[in-house]
């Protein structure tokens, strides 16, 4: 989820769950706000370089187990910043309240949380809502708005965090069609054991990539669960309709085919390149690799390597690209990607 989501995410949760007398709500609201995006100051690994960001980023700022402390540290920070008179202890529960609400709204997309870091680098990932869900953020918003208006009640926004909840249900929800509608071309295609997947697109709920996977290819369609007529993007309909413009109906649905490590005469050397010890790191965190090119110098040659999870129509250019290669001494050596 996005950071300012996080931080307004906070803030709605700090006044549903708001108790105290009026003039301490502003302070409440405040805590909620910020100690909810706080977990996402780890952004500072990505100035030691892609593979350090992609290693660090939601581990240990994002874990359960460190909850307690990160929310001490804030609560205590916040208390002088926000000039608590009660102290530290009147902003820990809050501050508890919205780090744990960053990990949920991190949890339910497809990049995956290390909730138990430093104790495991396992990444939850229920893969519901894209990383930016502009109805997400509009409930929200609509909560907070609302509890300006009604400043005196909670209930507004305690509306808008059930709302919340019961959307992330429907998401759900579309998600098992999208994996029911996947596992019915593996069928027809008498893909058996094929692994199925959902990745949640952005702009509607209904768009979803379906993956169809084995160990060499996969299989992937950019589908629309509740559309009936395609909607063709036309130069001059805007941004909003060239994202929307690639998911078609199922019944027209497009099926794509991409390589894990390409094709002969270079499939050896690419699936070796895969599997070489300086791409472990992204062996270990990509959960759809694909073959992202191959190039062959007088002494080197080099593949690269994409997480299809990260692939959405319309984007000009996909993250975490990355690439090995060897020269003479057949040693292999992280790249960019060719």
């Amino acid at each position: 989820m996005d950071t300012l989501t996080h931080a307004l995410s906070g803030a709605l949760l700090a006044r549903a769950t708001a108790s105290e007398e009026p003039r301490a709500i502003p302070r409440r609201i405040a805590a909620g706000f910020f100690a909810c995006a706080a977990p996402d100051l780890d952004f500072v690994f990505g100035y030691a370089g892609p593979v350090e960001y992609l290693l660090n980023h939601r581990g240990i700022t994002h874990s359960l187990v460190l909850l307690p402390l990160w929310a001490l540290a804030l609560s205590w920070l916040l208390a002088k910043i926000l000039g608590e008179p009660r102290g530290w202890k009147a902003l820990y529960g809050i501050s508890a309240l919205a780090i744990a609400a960053h990990i949920a709204g991190d949890v339910i997309t497809s990049y995956g949380t290390m909730v138990l870091a430093p104790l495991s680098d396992w990444r939850a990932a229920i893969g519901t809502t894209f990383i930016i869900d502009l109805w997400f953020t509009g409930i929200i918003l609509a909560g907070l708005l609302a509890s300006a208006f009604l400043y005196r009640s909670r209930w507004p926004s305690v509306a808008a965090t059930a709302l919340l909840a019961a959307y992330v249900g429907f998401q759900y929800v579309e998600r098992t069609k999208a994996i029911e509608f996947g596992e019915q071309y593996a069928r027809a295609k008498g893909l058996s054991g094929a692994r199925v997947t959902a990745h949640p697109r952005p702009v509607s709920p209904f768009n979803w990539t379906v993956f169809v996977s084995d160990d060499e290819l996969h299989r992937f369609a950019h589908i629309n669960l509740a559309r009936k007529e395609p909607r063709p993007y036309r130069p001059g309909d805007g941004f909003i309709a060239r994202l929307q413009a690639p998911y078609l109906p199922l019944e027209q649905a497009i099926w794509v085919t991409r390589p894990r490590y390409g094709y002969p005469p270079t499939h050896e050397l690419v699936k070796d390149a895969w599997e070489s010890p300086p791409l472990a790191f992204f062996r270990e965190f990509a959960d759809l690799p694909a073959f992202d090119g191959f190039s062959k110098g007088s002494v080197s040659v080099c593949a690269g390597f994409v997480d299809l999870r990260f692939l959405t129509p319309g984007r000009d250019t996909m993250p975490f690209r990355f690439g090995a290669c060897r020269d003479r001494d057949l040693t292999w050596r992280l790249s960019p990607p060719p």
